[in-house]
């Protein structure tokens, strides 16, 4: 197969056509699966992104043809057991994305195919846990449950204990939980400030607190309230809120997705119908409403309501920057920061603006790291992928020695987490969220 000329157009995102009855057929599965295959397999520019690929090239190469019409079809579940949808390969890499006429959409062909199997199978026990969060969550954050949680989450007996029963790898890093969620620790909360607007941000925010936030690092919530508060922007809650379902997708129930969807949006459309934006401190939850959502629902008027009222924090601090509505009075300096820049946030193309955010402190460098982590919520801790998920990491972990930073940081806290995993020295990684309230010192 020669390799054709890529696509010089922007891309275009095609909704996930769940509703057809085409998408649930493994006969036509498996001949999608084929002929993209076929497609990476003659280009090959996506290799070093993750685990999916080599797996493909692998199984290509080492078959009796050395083409993909030599490796058998139950193969082809070791690449998309590979695939924890990042994006990055639609985003960053393919020259074939529609309006190509090859139309490849490898993450959302992984997550068809993640949806089929789930729906003939099911999920294995360990997988449903782990991506239940707000029900473990809730369980690990019972006063004294939490203790025995977080003591077991670092006892070396007891973490082989869970990898030989349930499959969490021994040495992988797992969250802490709290009793005093964020939602405990900010409830009641009500800012008197008047909104002000300022270019496309009304000036006043919904903290979508997310299942990670609330329960596994309540102080990132904190942090945003103090910075945007401290920037004159009122910040609410919405009364309920359940996990945005980003876990699900990447397991691909997408009936949870759902359940997920008809929970979350009618309470945050209403809240935009009232006037507010919305901001979630962790990028794999803002790109659920930014995008995955969206794209399994784009008839859904709220869905898209939503979708237009979502922010990254540093997105929406940017934003009022460019209009003057940022203070820029900062007493502390932060020196050097090695800066990893999470997947889920460079896929929602609104550039670095973490970087651009930190670099106004005076005294301050911030170099960032466009690698993988490798972690991806629960691939990393999953005891079949997480010496591989490390191997991912290492060059993000090299990078962060090299840079001799007196900071390192990532905007998704589960990545920062698999960085400190690798350095191995004690270290801690600090949330971009962290170090911007350090250095107005508030």
């Amino acid at each position: 197969m020669s390799i054709r000329e890529g696509n010089l157009e922007a891309p275009t995102r095609h909704p996930l056509d769940w509703r057809n009855p085409d998408f649930w057929d493994e006969d036509k599965l498996m001949a999608e699966l084929e002929r993209v295959y076929d497609h990476c397999h003659g280009c090959r520019r996506c290799v070093s992104l993750c685990h999916a690929f080599p797996t493909l090239f692998d199984l290509v190469d080492e078959s009796e043809t050395m083409e993909v019409d030599g490796v058998a079809k139950e193969d082809y579940w070791k690449v998309v057991d590979h695939c924890y949808l990042c994006d990055l390969c639609y985003m960053t890499k393919c020259p074939y994305v529609p309006p190509h006429e090859w139309n490849i959409d490898f993450p959302h062909l992984m997550l068809r195919a993640k949806a089929v199997r789930h729906r003939k199978h099911g999920a294995r026990f360990r997988d449903r846990l782990l991506t239940s969060t707000d029900t473990v969550g809730k369980l690990a954050g019972i006063p004294v449950v939490v203790n025995l949680i977080n003591a077991a989450n670092n006892c070396k007996t007891t973490r082989k204990l869970l990898g030989k029963t349930l499959g969490v790898h021994p040495d992988a890093s797992l969250p802490s939980y709290h009793s005093r969620t964020l939602r405990k620790r900010l409830k009641g909360h009500h800012s008197d400030m008047q909104a002000e607007p300022a270019g496309r941000t009304r000036g006043k925010v919904v903290l979508y607190a997310t299942c990670y936030g609330n329960y596994n690092e309540p102080h990132l919530g904190e942090d945003l309230v103090a910075v945007f508060e401290h920037n004159g922007i009122p910040v609410t809650f919405a009364e309920k809120e359940q996990c945005c379902g980003m876990p699900k997708l990447e397991l691909g129930d997408l009936e949870a997705v759902e359940r997920a969807k008809e929970a979350n949006i009618p309470v945050l459309a209403r809240l935009v119908d009232e006037g507010w934006d919305i901001v979630a401190p962790v990028p794999s939850c803002a790109l659920m409403y930014k995008q995955e959502l969206p794209l399994m629902f784009p008839d859904d008027a709220d869905v898209l309501k939503v979708r237009d009222a979502m922010y990254d924090p540093f997105e929406y601090l940017a934003l009022r920057h460019k209009e003057g509505k940022l203070k820029t009075d900062f007493p502390q300096p932060l020196g050097k920061i090695a800066y990893h820049v999470a997947c889920h946030q460079r896929v929602q193309n609104f550039g670095m603006k973490t970087r651009e955010i930190l670099e106004l402190v005076p005294d301050t460098e911030v170099v960032p790291i466009e690698r993988c982590s490798g972690h991806d919520g629960t691939y990393a801790v999953k005891s079949e992928f997480h010496d591989i998920s490390m191997k991912i990491c290492r060059p993000v972990v090299s990078r962060v020695r090299q840079s001799e930073a007196q900071h390192y940081s990532s905007d998704c806290p589960m990545a920062g987490h698999q960085i400190a995993n690798g350095l191995d020295d004690g270290s801690q990684p600090e949330h971009p969220l962290t170090l911007l309230r350090r250095a107005y010192g508030i």
